[in-house]
């Protein structure tokens, strides 16, 4: 069921995405745009965190520009699903993980400190269930943001996102992510917060993450939501079996449609998975969704490909990437 949002709090959730302020006082930036102070600004994201639409305040960090990661797929037998699904999720360097209308029914994604932890997890995984894991590292990202319009989808095509980030995050930097993983704390200062508890200065912090933001690291910087929470419940990742000679040119136009929410090519794994580019969109209705992948098509000259639409029918689990040590836990 859907989450009901008010008037001034989706104002608040659509604005703040992306571009949050790099501020002493940033929820004092956002009450002048509300007509709130600070406080009311602090409580009003806190019961949006509460109700479960939020997820946090802070860091969207570009895929294997800190640690590695990977996405990968199992097909489960109906018998087996809901216990492989929970099994799954309890891996600690899962991120996410959700059904799909597919054979391979069983989407999840890895994060580790390195690819040996990314491979380590996946063999756990295999050996834990007895499936085989379809391993679809990330080869090149067109779109990953996870920002999205919650109203009209429409508007001017996006600008091409950078190749690759041009900076390299120092021990300092993977520190601060660490320290922001659970998101901004909710109080007047919130950097000088986070820098007390790093030894830094609350200005370090500050220029630290304008370095990380415009050098592609963190892909943006703002609220991370629960989509389906807000009603967009008919999540389709389609899939194209593209020529290794077009498919930067296909992923760079379809990228830059707004209602695209990530588009990134991987690997194919002939005879399972024949598809190299990806893209996501997240829409509030099957019908609307496949009206705008239809178009997507025409718009990319992908019409006679091979492909495939995987709506998404049940999300185990959703968080952010964990960039402090973890604890060595197995597969519960």
């Amino acid at each position: 069921m859907s989450a009901r949002v008010s008037p001034p709090e989706l104002e608040l959730l659509e604005s703040w995405q992306r571009g949050f302020p790099l501020v002493p006082r940033p929820f004092a930036v956002l009450g002048e745009t509300l007509g709130l102070d600070e406080g009311a600004v602090c409580a009003r994201i806190a019961d949006l965190l509460a109700r479960d639409i939020v997820v946090r305040v802070g860091a969207v960090v570009r895929p294997n520009t800190v640690g590695a990661s990977t996405l990968a797929a199992m097909a489960v037998p109906a018998e087996q699903f809901e216990a492989v699904a929970r099994r799954t999720s309890a891996a600690p360097a899962v991120t996410h993980n959700y059904e799909r209308e597919h054979r391979l029914n069983l989407w999840f994604v890895v994060t580790a400190a390195d690819r040996a932890g990314v491979a380590e997890t996946l063999a756990r995984i295999a050996a834990d269930t007895g499936l085989n894991v379809l391993d679809l590292p990330l080869e090149r990202a067109y779109h990953i943001d996870l920002g999205f319009p919650l109203g009209d989808p429409g508007g001017a095509p996006r600008a091409p996102a950078a190749g690759r980030a041009s900076v390299v995050p120092d021990e300092t930097d993977r520190a601060l992510l660490a320290a922001l993983e659970d998101g901004l704390p909710l109080d007047s200062h919130p950097y000088l917060t986070v820098a007390h508890r790093l030894g830094l200065g609350e200005g370090d912090v500050l220029a630290r993450l304008e370095r990380l933001l415009h050098g592609g690291v963190i892909s943006r910087f703002g609220f991370v939501l629960k989509h389906r929470n807000l009603g967009y419940r008919a999540n389709a990742m389609a899939v194209w079996d593209v020529p290794d000679s077009t498919v930067d040119r296909v992923g760079e136009t379809m990228a830059a449609r707004p209602f695209v929410t990530l588009c990134y090519r991987r690997p194919r794994r002939r005879p399972d998975w024949p598809y190299n580019l990806f893209c996501m969109v997240h829409g509030r209705d099957r019908e609307t969704v496949l009206g705008q992948l239809a178009a997507l098509n025409e718009t990319a000259g992908a019409a006679d490909l091979p492909r495939a639409v995987l709506f998404s029918r049940r999300c185990f689990k959703q968080r952010g990437a964990r960039f402090a040590p973890a604890r060595r836990e197995a597969v519960a």
